[in-house]
This record gives C-alpha cells, sequence and structure tokens, in this order.
C-alpha cells in the first residue's frame, strides 16, 4: 500500500473502537474549553460576524452559529465558528504539530452534527479521529512546515476537520480517502496573518473548517482523489514540506487528543512560557514594577521574527508579542482576555516595560524544541536585585495539565466574558460532562 492507503486504513479502523474513559473525558474537555473560546471569541468580533449573515438574508437558516443569536447556513456558521473560537488565541493546541486542532474541528463538527442529529457517541469517535489525523499529520512535517511560512491550524487543521466529518457521515473507506485528497489539494493559509497587526489569523481557522466540510461535501458527491494524495512531486508532503516522517501509530499508542494543552493566558502559545515565568517571580519577590531596569528573556529561536515585536498596532498583535504579554502580566498580576486592551495596549508604563525587554535565542533551548518550549527569565531592578524563573512546561501541557475544575472555571469565566448567567454554564457543563446522553440537549445552548 502506499502512504496515502496506510494513512486511510488506519483512520478507518479506529471507528469501531469504544475508547476507554480517558479518552471520551479528553473530548469533553476539549470541547468545553472551545465552546468557552468561542462564546467569548463572538463577543470581540460579534458585530464584523453579524455583516456575514446579512448575506444570507434570503436562505434557509437552519443551523447554530455558536454565540449569535439567528441561525444560517451550515457554511456560514462553519466559517463563523472557526473565526470566533481562534480569535481570543484561548483554543488548544500541542507542541508536537505546532497546530491548534480543536477550532477547525469542532467548528466544523458541530454544525454538521446539528444538521444530521448525530449522538453523542458518534461525535466523540469522529473527534477523536479527527485530532488524530490532525495532529499526525501535521507533526510529521514539522518544523519545515512552519519555516516555510505555513500556518498548520488552517492546513493540517482542515484535514482534521474533513475527516470527522467524512467519519461524522458514515463514509465508506473509499470515500474516506476521496475526502482526504480532496482536502489534501485544497489545504493552505499563510503565517504572514501574524504580522503588522494583521486581523486574518482566526480567518485561517475558518476557512480550514469550511474547506474541511466542502472537501467532505464533494468525496460524497462521488468525486475522487489520486491513488497517493501523500507522496510525489506534486503531492501534499513535496508541497508542504522540505522533509517528513509519517510514522503510523499502532495498535497500543495514546492517541493525539490526550498530548494537547489548555491555555491559561489569552496570548499566543509561544508567549506562555515567558509570561508564566514571570508571574512567578512576581508571586515570589517584593517587586515594584517601577524599579525594573531590564528584563531579559531567554528563549528558543523559533519565536524570533514572529513573536518578538514591540510595536503594537492592535489587540491582534498584542497577543502575539512576548514583550507585551510579559509587561501586561507584570503590571496586572495577570494576562486573561480582559487584560488584552486598547487600554493597555496605550498604557505608558506597560510600554516602558516592554521597552526594557531584551529577547535571546540560546541554541541548547532551541534544540529542545518540541519536547520542551523553554523560556528563563531574569529580572533586574535599579536597586541591584536580580529575580529569575525558567518555565519548560507552562500551565495547560499534559505535563503540567489543567484540572477538569480548572477547565470548567475557565470555560465559566469567558462564557461570562460573553454574557452568559450561571444557569446557563451549569446547563453547558452538565451537557458536555454527560455527552454521550445529552449532546442534542447540549446544541441547544449554542446559540
Amino acid at each position: 500500500m502506499n502512504q496515502t492507503e496506510e494513512l486511510i486504513d488506519y483512520l478507518y479502523s479506529l471507528r469501531d473502537i469504544t475508547f476507554p474513559e480517558k479518552i471520551t473525558n479528553q473530548v469533553k474537555r476539549c470541547l468545553l474549553d472551545y465552546l468557552g473560546a468561542t462564546f467569548a471569541g463572538t463577543k470581540l468580533i460579534r458585530e464584523k460576524e453579524e455583516k456575514f449573515l446579512k448575506f444570507n438574508q434570503n436562505i434557509e437558516n437552519t443551523i447554530t452559529a455558536i454565540g449569535l443569536n439567528q441561525k444560517t447556513d451550515i457554511y456560514t456558521a462553519t466559517l463563523i465558528n472557526g473565526l470566533s473560537s481562534h480569535v481570543a488565541e484561548l483554543d488548544d493546541g500541542i507542541r508536537y504539530g505546532a497546530i491548534h486542532p480543536g477550532s477547525p474541528i469542532f467548528s466544523a463538527l458541530l454544525p454538521l452534527a446539528e444538521k444530521e442529529k448525530v449522538s453523542g457517541k458518534e461525535f466523540i469517535t469522529a473527534t477523536v479521529i479527527a485530532y488524530e489525523v490532525a495532529i499526525l499529520i501535521s507533526s510529521s512535517i514539522q518544523p519545515s512546515h512552519y519555516n516555510k511560512g505555513f500556518h498548520p491550524t488552517a492546513t493540517c487543521g482542515a484535514i482534521g476537520a474533513a475527516v470527522g466529518i467524512a467519519i461524522l457521515l458514515g463514509y465508506n473507506k473509499k470515500q474516506l480517502k476521496d475526502t482526504f485528497s480532496a482536502v489534501a489539494i485544497s489545504a493552505s493559509g499563510s503565517l504572514k496573518v501574524i504580522e503588522d497587526g494583521a486581523e486574518l489569523k482566526p480567518f485561517n481557522a475558518g476557512r480550514g473548517a469550511l474547506i474541511g466540510l466542502i472537501s467532505a461535501i464533494t468525496a460524497g458527491c462521488s468525486f475522487s482523489g489520486p491513488e497517493d494524495v501523500l507522496s510525489g512531486d506534486t503531492g501534499f508532503f513535496a508541497m508542504m514540506a522540505n522533509e517528513h516522517q509519517l510514522h503510523i501509530p499502532n495498535e497500543n499508542h495514546d492517541f493525539f487528543i490526550e498530548k494537547i494543552y489548555v491555555k491559561p493566558y489569552a496570548a499566543c502559545r509561544h508567549a506562555h512560557p515567558s509570561i508564566e515565568a514571570v508571574l512567578k517571580i512576581k508571586t515570589k519577590a517584593d517587586l515594584n514594577i517601577e524599579d525594573i531596569k531590564a528584563i531579559t528573556i531567554i528563549t528558543y529561536k523559533g519565536v524570533i521574527g514572529k513573536h518578538d515585536t514591540k510595536i503594537i498596532s492592535s489587540i491582534f498583535s498584542a497577543k502575539m508579542s512576548i514583550p507585551f504579554g510579559v509587561a501586561v502580566a507584570l503590571k496586572e498580576g495577570k494576562a486573561d482576555i480582559n487584560q488584552f486592551s486598547e487600554l493597555n495596549i496605550n498604557d505608558n508604563q506597560i510600554q516602558s516595560l516592554i521597552n526594557k525587554i531584551n529577547i535571546i535565542p540560546d541554541d541548547e533551548l532551541s534544540s529542545l524544541v518540541p519536547h520542551k518550549r523553554t523560556a528563563i527569565v531574569k529580572i533586574e531592578t535599579n536597586n541591584n536585585k536580580s529575580f529569575s524563573e525558567r518555565v519548560d512546561f507552562p500551565k495547560g501541557e499534559p505535563e503540567n495539565a489543567m484540572s477538569d475544575y480548572e477547565i470548567k472555571e475557565k470555560f465559566r469565566s469567558l462564557a461570562k466574558f460573553a454574557g452568559k448567567n450561571d444557569e446557563i454554564c451549569s446547563e453547558i457543563i452538565h451537557n458536555v460532562w454527560n455527552l454521550e446522553n445529552n449532546f442534542n440537549r447540549l446544541l441547544q445552548y449554542l446559540k
């Protein structure tokens, strides 16, 4: 068999597995985390998303766009969900693959699940397989894929969304392969979106979800793909990376969904080790930020040129900037969704701290990636005091996991930010935690 057939055989074999409780629980954690980030994201860009809905006023609108008060068509709902879920920079991710899988996957699966009235068990199975293929493919082409300027959430996230939909629709093996082929030749998305305060990074997630949906529908209409879309001079691997290593897992492996991280801070994950380090210093030290002379961050090379900017032109660029995340955490003692605001962008004290930050790439720390994304933060004061902290696994990584309680509290915080009351928050949490039996009831609370 060729590489594509081997992968499809593996994915198809997962359909009939009864997943252990730790896997179904992880799906619930990921889903609840996604919903919190998406509700909050909808509040942030509601006016822009409502403009999408105006294009569909004469269309039969039956599908929920999460967090909005009117329904729309399945394509618009999928796109809007992707925009909302990624804009707050609070969606899940994984070091291996440098991808945020939940955003495109759930954004595509939930509208289709509503349309097709699938069961909770079917949804869980589709989610596990979608995460599996998105992370497996993304991990196999890193770091080359990222270094070439691709946004893995858009490219490999689309693959996860498409495969998850194919599983949800009960496709046979050929239809699954054709779905994979359709999405593999369509997947795209550039990291140019993180520059200059651009607002298109969430569009990559939304478009990835939408391409996944369209690819699965196309395959279901009997459009056949090539024999091996992954291989050859014009195959996915050659187009997307300079080198790749695809290793199909064996029967006893840990599923990739077990390895994701959850974000406690509303910034790009590359900023989290540095943010957490300064929060630890602030907790331990009697530190007056007016006395800070210099802040040195020693970390891996991958952030240089992408996440070290001190020019903050918008909330979007603030979330991408390690210096801003560190400065706002030092001043306010946290880096939640409310800290990434226009008010703080224009704060003179925060800007002063940003100007004192020096980020130094380190060869040894770079060699640890992706097994560790380390930051060492050193703060020097005007009265010759020095403080230092090293963070290898920031909060939310599997090695430093958030508990179920912490996941639920993060959801409550974001849902309340979006205007949900305690009763609605509790209902959503209850229905997610009883997903097998309450899935259709959960969908009623997504508006």
